[in-house]
């Protein structure tokens, strides 16, 4: 008997949810009220757990802009006339490429969900990164393990957001930033893991070699095709 009167509850609440906008045009329409601000606050794109997840997901965006610019730095490491390493240049120029679209789609996802970016919602830890000023000056094998690192702290975040969006509590339940976390970044960042593992696998293979020069030469040809 309980579970009918929670079950009947729940239908009444989603049903007057459901009608927020419909109130508020009747509030507009309402010749007494129609001058005052707001009065349709509820005719917007929102919907689901978008309000719960919103900081979520912009925390998680500017973190994939963040990585974009790490991965920037390092190709122009790359590309000058000491290293001369067009092949690495080309791999993290690509790396930075993909994540700054990704951060992009997400800032037109989240519109398009109502909800709005916020530039300044950084997460502490990244912060304080920033603040010290790491060096990405690394050599080529500790190159590709920290950009393997980053990729996997990103799928992790990535993770963590669908774990939330899938959750059984009602108000951050949402299967629609799942599915889009699931469609549009989790997939193809699987991909760029497992290449970049490849390659940090077959460069320690290589300098362990005693021409380890010419390999070093020769996989960066690899890269550039």
């Amino acid at each position: 008997m309980k579970a009918i009167i929670i079950f009947f509850v729940a239908v009444i609440a989603l049903g007057s949810c459901a009608e927020e906008c419909y109130k508020d045009t009747l509030i507009a329409c309402n010749p007494t009220l129609a001058k005052q601000q707001n009065v349709v606050a509820h005719c917007n794109a929102k919907y689901g757990g978008i309000n719960e997840l919103q900081a979520d997901l912009q925390r998680f965006t500017n973190h994939i802009f963040f990585r974009s610019f790490d991965f920037l730095l390092m190709a122009t490491h790359y590309g000058n006339y000491i290293k001369n390493r067009p092949g690495f240049e080309k791999l993290f120029r690509g790396l930075s490429d993909s994540l700054w679209n990704d951060g992009i789609g997400n800032i037109k996802y989240i519109t398009s969900r109502g909800g709005e970016m916020n530039f300044e919602n950084v997460a502490k830890d990244l912060k304080d990164e920033e603040l010290q000023s790491a060096n990405l000056e690394l050599y080529e094998l500790q190159a590709i393990a920290k950009a393997l690192d980053i990729e996997k702290k990103l799928a992790l975040e990535a993770f963590e957001l669908h774990k939330s969006a899938s959750g059984k509590k009602h108000d951050n339940h949402d299967p629609e930033i799942a599915h889009h976390l699931e469609e549009e970044f989790m997939e193809k960042h699987r991909d760029t893991i497992r290449e970049l593992a490849g390659h940090s696998h077959d460069l320690s293979v290589l300098l362990n070699d005693q021409d380890s020069s010419l390999a070093l030469y020769l996989f960066d040809q690899q890269l550039q095709k």
